[in-house]
């Protein structure tokens, strides 16, 4: 009995060749390899590490390809011992490795999804770090406190992701929840992953802030933007930027800072707003604003099709009914779906503590072919 199960799983370890191979073209192994192997010896070349910032791009690079190269030949290593698994099976005709190989292949089958989630990845800017702004719908502190518990929610999903997480700029509600928040979430393709993520998120559930404990629907805008790279230029006019400092104050009331080294910076000809508070001086937080612009203004330009940034023209989330991407309900069932991919769970309390994958992975694979609905 042991052998027939030993030849099935032999078998669906030969299926998986296909795969394998496919995700050696598309990941670009080979021209990876030789791109390693340009980046050492560049780095071997006579005042290489004089430059800092030629250095610090080939070692960014180098790691990133190492690591893509490396991935893909642990995952063929791993059929590889699953496959010698099943003849030391075979041979033995012994049944008590077979719990072993069923949760290898459950585990390698996992593991070729998320790479082969990877492919889809072709943005310019997917290999970024992700920044997250958090935007609270009308509604006060049921509103705010539903932006806090997406907050919350994507800091989970960093965790498990082993990104990291960090708060830029946090405005605390009047009585719960949040006002807006800024974060960064740093790892690689951070945006790719989490730029269907961009939109109006709908809340609905017994609120409890009701003494009445009425049901509620509530609304929050989630706003993502890639981290440029260094070299990326955006012509911002000095005179198009107006600065404010003020005084940091962390998330939950916490006192950061008590000068004013918090920055605000407007952009006047398209009214975008952005905010830090989390780095040790005015000039850093400044920096940090700056980027975050920089970010917005680029993917303005892209939605728009502009030019000149000049020509911008900022847009606004409309954190209302009817323009959501997912609801989440709580009461009276427990349900959250997607209205782009019709992806759906019953499980709000798993999804809420970060588990995100099945609607990232359902909208990637529908955007690449072209199957999102309106």
């Amino acid at each position: 009995m042991a052998v027939i199960e030993y030849d099935s799983y032999k078998q669906k370890l030969h299926g998986m060749d296909e795969t394998i191979d496919n995700l050696y073209k598309a990941l670009e192994i080979e021209s990876a390899k030789h791109e390693i192997e340009r980046l050492l010896a560049e780095a071997e070349e006579e005042g290489f590490w004089n430059d800092v910032e030629r250095s610090q791009k080939n070692q960014t690079q180098l790691k990133q390809l190492q690591s893509k190269v490396q991935r893909y030949e642990k995952l063929v290593s791993e059929r590889d011992d699953l496959l010698a698994l099943v003849d030391m099976g075979t041979e033995m005709d012994d049944d008590s490795l077979l719990p072993e190989l069923e949760a290898g292949y459950a585990e390698l089958e996992q593991k070729l999804d998320a790479a082969r989630l990877t492919t889809l990845l072709s943005g310019e800017y997917d290999h970024c770090n992700a920044i997250l702004e958090f935007h609270p719908g009308a509604g006060g502190t049921e509103a705010q406190d539903w932006a806090e518990m997406l907050y919350r929610m994507y800091m989970q999903w960093a965790n498990k992701h082993g990104f990291e997480f960090e708060m830029l700029d946090y405005l605390d509600g009047d009585e719960a929840g949040l006002k807006s928040a800024t974060v960064m979430i740093r790892g690689e393709n951070a945006y790719g992953y989490l730029k269907g993520e961009h939109g109006v998120h709908r809340l609905v559930r017994v609120s409890p802030f009701d003494a009445n404990a009425r049901r509620q629907t509530s609304f929050a805008a989630l706003e993502v933007m890639p981290e440029l790279p260094q070299d990326i230029e955006v012509e911002i006019r000095p005179e198009d930027i107006e600065m404010q400092v003020y005084r940091s104050s962390g998330a939950g009331g916490q006192h950061i800072n008590k000068t004013s080294s918090a920055v605000r910076l407007i952009h006047k000809p398209t009214g975008i707003v952005t905010a830090c508070q989390t780095q040790r001086s005015q000039f850093q937080n400044r920096d940090y604003a700056m980027e975050m612009l920089k970010a917005k203004l680029v993917q303005l330009k892209l939605q728009q099709h502009a030019e000149k940034i000049s020509d911008l023209k900022g847009v606004q989330l409309k954190i209302e009914w009817g323009s959501q991407i997912r609801s989440y309900v709580f009461m009276p069932y427990q349900l959250v779906k997607d209205n782009r991919t019709d992806y759906e769970t019953g499980n709000i309390q798993s999804v809420m503590d970060g588990e995100l994958d099945g609607f990232i992975n359902a909208y990637l694979t529908k955007a690449a072919n072209g199957e999102l609905k309106k």
